[in-house]
């Protein structure tokens, strides 16, 4: 059987939305400063099929924003979303590539290898004349979690407190931590939307907004572009790394990049990401240029 590609065109979902067993889900979501409504977008126009993955309702473990949660939690609500072990599932969001990646990426850390992101998210799937559902959206399902196996890969996702021991490793066994923010916020020249969260970085780090993986129009670079795009960063993409970003989400972005240039393993994300490190008053960090 082979691998399941990481991104697919709209073209090529377009050819198999019927076929099954491809299911298609909307994990769409939002910075607040984007002023766009999820559930009202979706209860709008969806591509056909499609469910509503809610990640800020998928948080069972912790005070931090959309953190993973366990796997008996996820399964449960990949169940209700109609998705099943062995579904080949494509993510897409309302924006182009911006949160899909971080359902791809949450879906591949429990064991569900069989996840795409579609290239160019709704945006791309209407521009090219592909239909569109526009009724009241299907009911919820009742999902039970043995629909769904999820076992967590381990070293897939870190803790702060594996972050802060990295800092401390030799050079030759440390990873690189990847930030997928802006320039501006991995430098600490703009405040921190959320309250009481430091601005800068993670001391070491390396900056590689995730807009730079992707085209004016949404989609991602092709592969030898984002090559290019990561040796312009100071990025090894044969090297170790750890991604991270806000909160979790737009490190998928890096991860999926990370994908299509051939690193799809043994790459983890830091989940806390900045909302936890910066909100640390103890724990340490650099502004200014890298």
């Amino acid at each position: 059987m082979p691998a399941t590609p990481p991104l697919v065109s709209p073209a090529w979902l377009a050819a198999r939305l019927s076929a099954g067993p491809i299911k298609v889900v909307d994990a769409s979501w939002y910075l607040p400063a984007m002023a766009r409504d999820t559930r009202a977008e979706f209860a709008a126009r969806r591509i056909p099929g499609a469910r509503l993955f809610d990640l800020d309702g998928t948080d069972d473990t912790s005070g931090l924003p959309h953190m993973l949660p366990s796997a008996g939690y996820f399964a449960k609500c990949m169940a209700s979303l109609g998705l099943r072990t062995g579904d080949h599932v494509v993510c897409y969001d309302g924006k182009g590539i911006f949160s899909a990646p971080r359902l791809w990426w949450m879906l591949r850390t429990f064991g569900h290898e069989e996840a795409s992101v579609l290239d160019g998210g709704l945006p791309a799937w209407m521009s090219e004349g592909h239909p569109i559902d526009e009724g009241p959206p299907p009911p919820p399902l009742e999902g039970s979690a043995d629909d769904f196996a999820a076992s967590l890969a381990p070293g897939a996702v870190w803790s702060k407190e594996q972050v802060l021991t990295n800092m401390q490793a030799p050079p030759e066994s440390k990873l690189l931590v990847v930030d997928a923010r802006s320039k501006a916020r991995f430098e600490g020249t703009v405040a921190e939307a959320r309250p009481n969260c430091r601005s800068g970085r993670i001391p070491g780090s390396m900056c590689l907004p995730f807009t730079d993986l992707l085209t004016d129009d949404g989609k991602m670079l092709p592969p030898e572009q984002l090559k290019g795009v990561f040796t312009a960063a100071g990025v090894d993409t044969s090297t170790g790394l750890l991604t991270s970003c806000g909160s979790g989400v737009t490190a998928s972005v890096i991860s999926l990049a990370l994908a299509q240039v051939g690193r799809d393993t043994g790459v983890p994300l830091y989940d806390g990401s900045w909302a936890e490190w910066g909100s640390d008053p103890d724990a340490p960090i650099e502004t200014g240029p890298a």
